[in-house]
């Protein structure tokens, strides 16, 4: 097996208290946060791949905060938040000396400029839309309920919330904005049209993934497709960057031990569902050794990093023979 997709990892010292939930980089790489059990956000300046200094704690949450979520530079240096305590932060960096904060406090920079208390349990999973349709939030709930927060150019926020998942959702993953068309008809060479696109999919304790697009003429969002094959929770899912990539492919983590990526080669064409085989090689088995709780494509869409309960990160990558195989894999 092949590591040299893996360079060695770099521990840091976060100084939480409790279990740590989440660990994101910025779009630069320069900035990393993290969240924990013990209710804080802590950020830190990454050089040279390493962690430095002491980190910016933010707090506010009363609960286990599971998830953060950057937005893109091109609207500041904005830090979403969601926790078990069923509220959505959204944190900006202002600058010391600098605006108001919740209640009246900044802290260490940090602006707590919007609370989202819309849902009625834990807030799993958020996610900021593709940069080129705004600056727009999606998060899932353990209600049943995803919600979509627009934020406006006036400081207002529009709130869309529906029913996406009868016994709880537990993650959310925004579609590429575009898409190639489907290929013209033999004999025609003209160009694939290229369309802007609202969709993201969901995955749920109900076993299922949904995906969801915005229709503009009803200015709501509505269901798609479902996507059946595991046999329990659907712990997390991430839609591919479809940079150079034909098609589409969406991988989903589950309760079940098993890891599935989806595939549809046009728009035109059904979903259809492969299971990666963690086993020895030669063996059919889907199983990995524990539940998976996260799956994460890189930037080109090409390479799939899945998070067992084992400990272990597997990396994966598609053969030339359309079969996905495992070229690295280390402890967490």
């Amino acid at each position: 097996m092949s590591t040299a997709l893996a360079s060695k990892p770099v521990p840091v010292e976060t100084q939480h208290e409790d279990m740590i939930h989440d660990a994101q980089l910025d779009y630069y790489g320069k900035r990393l946060a993290t969240c924990s059990s013990d209710k804080t956000i802590r950020i830190f300046n990454v050089v040279k791949g390493e962690a430095k200094g002491e980190p910016v704690i933010l707090k506010g949450h009363t609960a286990p905060v599971w998830q953060l979520a950057w937005a893109h530079p091109s609207f500041g240096s904005l830090l979403a938040s969601c926790s078990y305590d069923g509220r959505v932060f959204v944190w900006k960096e202002v600058g010391t000396g600098q605006g108001k904060g919740s209640g009246g406090e900044l802290q260490d920079g940090w602006e707590r400029i919007k609370e989202h208390t819309l849902h009625t349990a834990s807030v799993n999973s958020i996610a900021w839309a593709p940069y080129d349709l705004g600056p727009i939030l999606a998060c899932a709930s353990s209600d049943g309920k995803v919600s979509v927060l627009s934020f406006q150019n006036d400081g207002s926020t529009d709130v869309s919330i529906f029913p996406a998942h009868g016994t709880g959702a537990n993650a959310v993953s925004w579609a590429p904005s575009v898409v190639s068309s489907a290929p013209p008809a033999a004999g025609r060479a003209q160009p694939n049209q290229i369309s802007p696109q609202k969709r993201f999919v969901t995955a749920g304790s109900d076993n299922l993934i949904r995906i969801w697009g915005y229709d503009e003429e009803a200015k709501k969002w509505t269901e798609e497709e479902v996507i059946k094959g595991h046999e329990d929770w659907v712990r997390d899912v991430a839609w591919a960057p479809n940079i150079g990539l034909p098609g589409m492919y969406i991988a989903s983590a589950s309760q079940d031990r098993t890891v599935l990526i989806h595939t549809r080669p046009s728009p035109t064409s059904p979903w259809s569902s492969t299971p990666l085989l963690p086993s020895l090689p030669g063996s059919q088995d889907p199983h990995f050794p524990d539940a998976v709780w996260r799956v994460s494509w890189s930037l080109a869409g090409n390479i799939l990093a899945v998070s067992c309960g084992d400990g272990k990160v597997s990396l994966w990558k598609e053969g030339v023979s359309q079969g996905w195989e495992c070229v690295s894999d280390f402890a967490s």
